[in-house]
């Protein structure tokens, strides 16, 4: 399980719409296509309708751009995240969730973005062509990681990597490549003994946890479309790994207060409160969490779920301690 559980996140650290400076003009979006911020704005308010909406759009008017097919798959993403979460260890999580049919929708935009910028790249090589390339692997990488699927997430997360590096080669300037680098350098180097083992084995190559954080950072500093996707993973990963519940909430803090309809993002923010001993904040955001509307009938009820199995884990631990 524990091996699992790394690789799943080892999946994630290629898993969003991430390194997009090199096409467009850096300094935080600024020269995004306005319809590329809408359909993110989408995606982190939880407007998963309006967002999937929005990237056919994009589909439509830009046929051979991989764009629209990863930002659809993005949105996809996040509901099978609320529908496959689970409250363990005091922590929303994502974790293991079966094989379904439904699965090969998503697989499916993962391999036309994937094909749309390979293509590309043979015409004309670019470092955007491969930042798609690496993002395309990464869909199908964090969904196979989700299903325990192990080698089928080294194959495609590793060349997903060699993408990425690629791009920065291409372009020095493009510093949302530090996302999805960052994140691989951070989970690599939390791999078990027993998951070293099969990274040797499998060829995949090593990360400094050190260097990882650095570029997260970076990120969050300096990227154009990644500083928000950079904040929730290393909060996720300095929650999950390194028990800093205090910087995590500093880092996510600002996500929730920008999107304060996303109930996933409260239920992570209780969950940080819950850790710090903060017994009415975590109560309070899981509230706040189950009055969000929800328009998946699936998801509404596990967001539900979430937050009373997190509620009564607070309301347990402050009783046991009281006595």
């Amino acid at each position: 399980m524990r091996l699992l559980h790394r690789s799943v996140f080892f999946a994630l650290v290629l898993g969003a719409v991430s390194c997009l400076t090199c096409p467009f003009t850096r300094a935080d979006g600024a020269g995004v296509p306005p319809e590329v911020s809408v359909v993110l704005d989408k995606i982190y308010s939880f407007d998963l309708d309006g967002a999937t909406e929005g990237a056919r759009s994009w589909q439509r008017e830009h046929p051979d751009d991989p764009l629209g097919f990863l930002l659809e798959g993005e949105a996809l993403w996040w509901r099978i995240w609320c529908t496959s979460a689970e409250y363990k260890w005091g922590m929303t999580d994502v974790r293991h969730r079966a094989k379904l049919d439904a699965d090969q929708h998503y697989f499916e935009l993962a391999g036309k973005a994937y094909s749309l910028a390979v293509t590309q790249n043979r015409g004309h090589e670019s470092a955007v062509t491969h930042f798609y390339a690496g993002m395309a692997d990464a869909l199908a990488a964090r969904l196979y990681a989700l299903r325990g699927e192990n080698r089928a997430t080294a194959r495609v997360g590793v060349r997903a990597r060699q993408n990425f590096l690629r791009a920065t080669e291409l372009d020095r300037e493009c510093t949302d490549a530090d996302f999805g680098l960052g994140l691989y350098n951070y989970y690599v180097d939390t791999l078990g003994s027993l998951a070293r083992m099969m990274r040797f084995f499998m060829g995949i190559p090593g990360g400094s946890k050190q260097e990882g954080v650095r570029q997260l950072d970076a990120a969050i500093r300096s990227g154009s479309l990644t500083p928000m996707l950079a904040r929730i993973y290393l909060a996720l990963n300095l929650h999950r790994y390194d028990q800093q519940y205090a910087r995590a909430l500093e880092i996510l803090s600002p996500v929730a207060d920008k999107y304060p309809g996303n109930p996933l993002f409260q239920l992570m923010i209780g969950d940080l409160h819950a850790k710090l001993g903060h017994k009415d904040q975590a109560l309070s955001h899981y509230r706040v969490a189950t009055s969000l509307p929800v328009a998946d009938a699936d998801c509404r009820a596990r967001i539900q779920a979430l937050a009373a199995s997190a509620s009564s884990a607070v309301a347990n631990y402050e009783a046991s301690h009281s006595k």
